[in-house]
């Protein structure tokens, strides 16, 4: 994704700025996935929207996939130091919520 120093906000929302961006996101914050693990940690996405996810998020940087030459195919996903430095806002968004899930 090309930089839009106008604005750093748009820049940021462009990169995690869907509904299921930050949740892929937050998820991985505690390690690495199998992608069917990571999948069934965010209720209601679809199989296509998931695969659309972890590909932009991937292509970003915020992301890696490694893929196990095994049978059947295992795909882990973990955040890349990029995504890492996106923790604290993650955290802070999860914290907002729950004040007013309580």
């Amino acid at each position: 994704m090309e930089k839009n120093i106008q604005c750093p906000l748009n820049y940021t929302m462009g990169l995690i700025g869907t509904k299921w961006k930050p949740l892929v996101l937050f998820h991985l914050l505690e390690g690495g996935l199998r992608s069917g693990l990571l999948q069934k940690k965010i209720p209601g996405i679809s199989n296509k929207m998931f695969t659309q996810t972890v590909r932009e998020l991937e292509r970003d940087g915020l992301i890696s996939r490694k893929v196990f030459p095994v049978v059947p195919p295992k795909v882990e996903y973990k955040l890349t130091d990029r995504g890492r430095s996106l923790e604290h806002i993650l955290r802070s968004l999860d914290k907002w919520g729950s004040e007013d899930c309580s």
